[in-house]
């Protein structure tokens, strides 16, 4: 029973296919904020990348997300700035044409979040262009040289610090989501996608091995509640 855990499943997920209609594809995203309000992603962003911030003082910050979605993060990242006298530049990125419309759509109390439609492994910006580049729920979508490729071109533009939010594959996990969390879920995208999601994520020492593959500097992988992974790392001379 729990052979399939061992390693990372590699079978797309509908939204890589594209098997699935704009219909769905709208209800999945309203449904996924919810779930990813439940399962707590602004109380990890809060805990780490925001964490960060304050730490460093920081009175003015830019955080680019890659594979953004809808900007949900990003309005949690700009709220608090908001919230503790703080100002910053928010941009999502997105290769999907509706979710890089979505991210302006739906952040329209926050002049200061952008949206830029465009490929994660040529993130189209210059070294060190950004405080902060991080990403959340996207790195289990790519195999394990994706996700290497993925991780060099986020560093490369990270100034201060990047972070990486991901699912940790594990069984409670998995058979939570797949008993409990069903009785939730409605959107099949949501259903079907969400569980194998958890089986093409990471365990801590696989992330900690690709992101050593991928030279980060300063590298750290920590366990969040409920079932995250972060991995983080930090250019030289911010540490």
């Amino acid at each position: 029973m729990l052979e399939k855990f061992r390693h990372r499943s590699h079978e797309p997920e509908n939204i890589d296919k594209g098997s699935y209609t704009p219909e769905e594809y709208e209800e999945c995203i309203v449904e996924l904020q919810r779930v990813n309000q439940w399962l707590g992603d602004a109380k990890v962003l809060r805990e780490s990348l925001l964490a960060e911030v304050e730490h460093a003082k920081l009175n003015f910050f830019s955080i680019l997300d890659v594979g953004a979605g809808s900007g949900e993060l990003l309005r949690v990242a700009a709220t608090w700035a908001r919230e503790t006298n703080r100002r910053g530049w928010f941009v999502g990125l997105e290769i999907n044409e509706r979710s890089a419309k979505a991210i302006l759509e739906e952040s329209g109390e926050f002049p200061q979040i952008a949206s830029v439609r465009a490929n994660a492994f040529a993130l189209p910006f210059a070294d060190r262009s950004f405080d902060f580049v991080m990403q959340s729920l996207t790195l289990h979508h790519f195999d394990d040289q994706g996700v290497v490729n993925v991780l060099r071109e986020m560093v490369r533009v990270a100034a201060r610090g990047m972070f990486v939010i991901d699912l940790h594959r594990n069984p409670v996990a998995y058979y939570f989501y797949t008993t409990i969390g069903r009785l939730f879920l409605h959107n099949r995208l949501l259903r079907e996608d969400g569980a194998l999601s958890i089986l093409k994520s990471f365990k801590p020492e696989e992330l900690e091995h690709v992101g050593r593959q991928a030279n980060l500097p300063n590298l750290k992988v920590e366990r969040h509640f409920p079932s995250r992974l972060v991995l983080s790392a930090k250019p030289d001379g911010n540490v």
